[in-house]
This record gives C-alpha cells, structure tokens and sequence, in this order.
C-alpha cells in the first residue's frame, strides 16, 4: 500500500447541523453531495472530508463507534502567519464551532488552538514556522499561504 490518503470521513449525528457547519459557517464548497445523504468537500488538490451520517458509517465500517463522544483525532488546518490561528478561531466559533483551546504560542515556535465541531471533532489551527527540508513544503507557513490563494 502507498503512503497515501484520498478522504477523511467524519460521521456525523445530523448531517444538515454539519453541513450548514462547514459550507455555510466556514464558507466551504461541496465538491459533490448525494442531498439528505452524503457531502463530499475538497479540502487540498486531492483530499477529500466527507460529511456522512454516524450510524452509517459505523455499520459499514464494522461498529466504528461506541457510545456519543467524538473519535480522539484531530484534524489541522494550517495557517500562514501567527495572527490567523486567532482569527481562524473566532471564524469557526461565530460559525457555532466550540472553542476549545484559544491561540497559545508553543515551545516549538509555532502557534496553535482549537475548536470543535458541531459533533466534536477537534480541528487544530496552527502556525508552524518549519523550515525543515520534509515538513516546511507541507506544514510551513509558504505552503499554508499557497492553499490559501
């Protein structure tokens, strides 16, 4: 198998709450929706975050879920320069996201806080000033400012 990654699905309780969440809130566009069912959003030049009910998801993928709390992953939307973690941050709260952790400095330089969605997943919004040689061209704040253009 490749190291590769096509889409990250997210199931969710109501698929109207998340989908008003993402498109509407964060200003994001479908990519393709099966309306009531499913919503595809391209989030980088191939990666795509589905939008798909909870209990689906779980039956197809062998009982993914056990009881109402969000799986422990976080998801990042990386940022161009320190000041948009916080900016970002109060987008997706006035969005009806949940802050979760406002913007901190961190002791490897970077920035970074958090919020969570309407079914709790964790988003990270984060400044990472990497210049290394394998991290810079996909966590450094050139990348960052290329996605956001």
């Amino acid at each position: 198998m490749d190291a590769s990654m096509s889409m990250v699905t997210l199931g969710v309780r109501d698929l109207e709450t998340s989908r008003r969440f993402y498109l509407d809130g964060l200003g994001w566009s479908p990519a393709m929706e099966v309306a009531g069912d499913v919503t595809f959003i391209q989030v980088g030049p191939a990666m795509l975050l589905g939008l798909w009910s909870r209990a689906k998801l779980s039956d197809e993928a062998g009982g993914l879920y056990q009881g109402d709390e969000a799986a422990p992953i976080s998801l990042a939307h990386m940022v161009a320069d320190p000041e948009s973690v916080a900016r970002v941050l109060d987008d997706a709260t006035r969005a009806g996201g949940v802050l979760i952790a406002p913007s901190t400095e961190r002791e490897w330089g970077g920035v970074t806080g958090y919020f969570a969605d309407p079914d709790g997943y964790r988003w990270e919004v984060a400044y990472n000033p990497s210049t290394d040689p394998v991290l810079g061209p996909i966590l450094g704040p050139g990348a960052a400012a290329a996605r956001q253009r």
